[in-house]
């Protein structure tokens, strides 16, 4: 059976193609989740869920391919949540209103969230309401929701927060938003910390899954060392939260 690693490396070869340069990273792949041509038919698939129609807050990833999804909470006034880059800063939280809709687009940049949003921790996470789904991209991902990102876990360990504090359940929608070339059809079992998505939007279409089994619950804490637990601010409030550290 295939390696992570392996999936990746193909799709990136193909992701060149289609892929729209970092201004960064340009096309380092192992370094960014990228935008892609294609992208806004993908997020028209997206927001034809009834999750994002009905949605009082969201969560979205720092991905380059979610600028377009959270320009378009933004141009709706839907507030949601953003994780920064490897939650080093922590989260981000746009609330409606905040933009004007000429700089929504502005707005929905890396850079721009970090002017228009306003950080949020943990503790105050649990007081503005639960997640009505979460949006992420990744490196590649199975027909079957098994998500691979650039070789790190931050989505499933957001995951595993947003559970142990009732952001999220068994129910809450996850959705992938991916190019066509990005979804790969060889089978990976999933680990004992993956997250499997409901859904796999691409340009193309709207995939939904059947889930194999119920997604794991909170932080594997056995499966982090003290060191990486103190280098990642939202884990280490909740750390402190449960007398972990």
């Amino acid at each position: 059976m295939a390696q992570p690693r392996v999936f990746r490396q193909k799709v990136w070869d193909s992701l060149k193609a289609v892929a729209r340069p970092d201004t960064r990273f340009h096309l380092s792949f192992s370094e960014f989740i990228p935008d892609f041509d294609g992208v806004e038919q993908a997020i028209d698939r997206l927001s034809s869920l009834d999750a994002w129609k009905q949605s009082t807050l969201a969560f979205v990833t720092p991905d380059n391919s979610m600028t377009e999804v959270r320009r378009r909470l933004i141009a709706e006034g839907k507030p949601f949540v953003m994780s920064t880059y490897n939650m080093q800063r922590g989260f981000l939280y746009m609330e409606p209103g905040k933009v004007k809709p000429e700089e929504a687009i502005f707005a929905a940049w890396l850079d721009g969230m970090e002017h228009f949003a306003r950080p949020i921790n943990l503790a105050e996470l649990t007081h503005i309401g639960r997640f009505d789904f979460l949006a992420t991209g990744a490196s590649a991902v199975t027909r079957d929701g098994i998500r691979f990102g650039k070789g790190h876990t931050y989505f499933d360990l957001e995951w595993g927060m947003f559970t142990d504090l009732g952001l999220v359940d068994e129910a809450t929608p996850v959705v992938t938003v991916v190019h066509d070339v990005q979804v790969v059809d060889e089978h990976m079992n999933a680990s004992g910390t993956d997250i499997q998505s409901d859904y796999i939007a691409t340009p193309s279409r709207l995939s939904a899954i059947e889930r194999s089994g119920r997604r794991p619950r909170g932080i594997q804490w056995d499966r982090l060392t003290r060191e990486e637990i103190l280098a990642t601010p939202p884990l280490t409030e909740l750390a402190h939260m449960r007398g972990i550290v």
